[in-house]
This record gives structure tokens, sequence and C-alpha cells, in this order.
């Protein structure tokens, strides 16, 4: 049973940075597909950013790009969102969500989400 554990959420202004981070439990990390989320009050749930196995590949939404990075340390079976130059818009909860494929349309685990507000 895959089990993910967000964290770094929290209050910042717009403009600041921060990062989130995710940890996987109970299965091999390096097999598994990683995925950054958010959804806002009232928004339908986008994804942010993805990155495969071993970092071959990453991808991100045209709102994020030249601001945030998603990487990965298959070590600590973690896998990080580095946010910087917030905006208020980006205020919402963020999911961290993992999947064995290699290029994931769904994926099967999902954490239970930190909060990010940026305020103006």
């Amino acid at each position: 049973q895959v089990h993910l554990v967000e964290s770094g959420g929290g209050l910042v202004q717009a403009g600041g940075s921060l990062r989130l981070s995710c940890a996987l439990s109970g299965r091999t990390f390096s097999s598994y597909a990683m995925g950054w989320f958010r959804q806002a009050p009232l928004k339908e749930r986008e994804k942010v950013a993805a990155i495969g196995w071993n970092g071959e590949w990453t991808d991100y939404a045209d709102s994020v790009k030249g601001r945030f990075a998603i990487s990965r340390d298959n070590t600590k079976n973690t896998v990080y969102l580095q946010m910087n130059s917030l905006k208020p818009e980006d205020t919402a909860v963020y999911y961290c969500a993992a999947d064995p494929s290699w290029e994931p349309r769904d994926y099967d685990y999902w954490g239970q989400g930190t909060q990010v507000t940026v305020s103006s």
C-alpha cells in the first residue's frame, strides 16, 4: 500500500518562496512517477508539475513554468516542489500523487494535501 505525506505548506507573501515535500512509503519510490496537483476553492483540480521515475522527464502547467521546479531524491523517497515568485492565484491545497505508469494520465495514489496561501 502506497502512503504519501506532504509537508511544507504555509502562508507566504506574494513574491516569496516555499518548498513542498512529499514522502512515499510502502513501495519502491523509484518505480513511481510523481505529480503535484492543486485545487483552489470553487475551482477544479489542476496538475501543476510531474516527474518521471528517475527524473527523466518533467512537465509543468503553463501557469507555473519558470517559477516552480519539481525534483525528486530517490534515496530519500521524496519528491519536492520548489515554488518561487508566488502569486495570490497560487493559493490552493496542494496534493502529491504517485502512479507506477511511465507517463501517467491518471494517478492511483494521493496524499492528504497541504495548504498554500499567498497573500497580496
